[in-house]
């Protein structure tokens, strides 16, 4: 039930994500604001998902590397978005927070249906 939640978030991230660009690059800075804001509500739906899936590799699981790595490439991934957000909001560039997110969003996949074996059972 928790990978369901999870995977739910960040599907959720990923579109709250894309209509706050299109919203800021649209030049709708409240309404960005305002999508901004539900995105940050998401993260902790993210984190307390992400925490619970965690929890289940520390009972001796020989994964729990991997599954700890996975844990900072997804908190690695929302700082991306985050930053990414903020700075379209003050027109600074944001293309090395782009390449960021893209690595660390490419890890947590790899990581999270490649090799942890929490799928979706």
């Amino acid at each position: 039930m928790t990978t369901h939640l999870h995977v739910t978030a960040w599907a959720l991230a990923f579109i709250l994500f894309i209509v706050v660009v299109v919203l800021n690059k649209s030049g709708k800075a409240k309404g960005a604001k305002i999508v901004h804001m539900i995105l940050r509500l998401d993260y902790l739906l993210l984190l307390y998902s992400g925490g619970t899936l965690l929890a289940h590799y520390f009972g001796g699981s020989p994964m729990m590397g991997e599954a700890i790595f996975k844990g900072l490439a997804g908190i690695w991934a929302i700082f991306a978005m985050e930053m990414i957000a903020v700075k379209m909001t003050r027109h600074e560039a944001t293309k090395s927070f782009w390449i960021q997110l893209v690595i660390a969003v490419l890890l947590t996949l790899i990581l999270g249906f490649g090799r942890l074996p929490g799928g979706f059972a």
